[in-house]
């Protein structure tokens, strides 16, 4: 078994000055997802928040990881905290990343067992405990496809996975028609699309939202000119309802596209016209 610090090489002053932070989904939001979309979005504004519970002092170590499953994390930086910055609700310490650990950041894969909700840890008192799974070959994207009966993404998602161009996704996704959804969560409108050769299969048609909010559609369209892309960033959902291989005849596609609009009543209560 390789633990952590066989990697990491801590010698007794710097584990004894060590600390060590788990960051878990709350609130909605999957610190893995914010991760794969913006780093930076969980190595600092996640990993050094302060509230009225401080995780770290000035002159500690402190090591971040992110949960991947139940038992799995990932370690996404390391920093020497560098001095505690005046605040009660935001980023609480100046710090900076350790140079000769870079090239972990991303790709260690950590088993450990979290039996309490305390998500602050003194290294020390587990670091027998953080068994090394795995090194990444490449830093981690988060680009396997979790099977289409899985996918349900938010706008920030959606716009990543086209974006940085994630090779399961488009895999998955560049050959097949659908009937798709989208889903305000604000007030719980729905839209039901469909991805049709006409229009570049699903990969495609999903791009084209991700490039804009709206993705041609007049009523969406109309959301963003009225609420600002921003109302489609915080509160849009894509989910897929059918899918099909190339083959299937696009006819049939949007008949299964409007037996869906009358299932969901998106023509009488959501943002489908026709």
């Amino acid at each position: 078994m390789i633990l952590l610090n066989d990697l990491l090489g801590l010698d007794a002053n710097e584990i004894k000055r060590t600390r060590l932070k788990l960051n878990i989904p709350e609130k909605g939001n999957n610190p893995l997802d914010l991760y794969k979309s913006n780093p930076d979005e969980i190595n600092v504004n996640w990993f050094l928040w302060h509230n009225s519970r401080r995780y770290f002092h000035t002159g500690q170590i402190a090591i971040c990881l992110v949960r991947i499953s139940q038992d799995e994390w990932l370690l996404t930086t390391i920093k020497n905290i560098l001095s505690e910055l005046e605040t009660d609700d935001g980023v609480g310490y100046e710090a900076e990343e350790i140079d000769k650990y870079k090239g972990f950041f991303g790709r260690v894969v950590v088993k450990y067992h979290n039996t309490v909700k305390w998500m602050g840890k003194v290294f020390e008192n587990v670091m027998d405990e953080l068994e090394v799974l795995e090194i990444l070959p490449e830093a981690y994207k988060g680009d396997e496809f979790p099977g289409y009966e899985n996918v349900c993404l938010d706008y920030s998602m959606l716009k990543t996975i086209v974006e940085r161009d994630f090779k399961g996704w488009r895999g998955a996704l560049k050959n097949q028609k659908a009937v798709y959804l989208i889903t305000d969560k604000s007030n719980g409108k729905l839209y039901v699309g469909s991805a049709t050769a006409e229009n570049g299969m699903l990969w495609q048609r999903w791009a084209d939202y991700a490039v804009n909010g709206h993705g041609g559609n007049k009523v969406l369209r109309d959301v963003i000119r009225r609420e600002g892309i921003e109302y489609i960033e915080a509160n849009f959902q894509y989910s897929i309802l059918e899918h099909y291989n190339g083959s299937m005849d696009d006819e049939y596609i949007l008949e299964r596209e409007s037996w869906w609009k009358n299932i969901l009543c998106s023509r009488k209560f959501g943002y489908n016209l026709n």
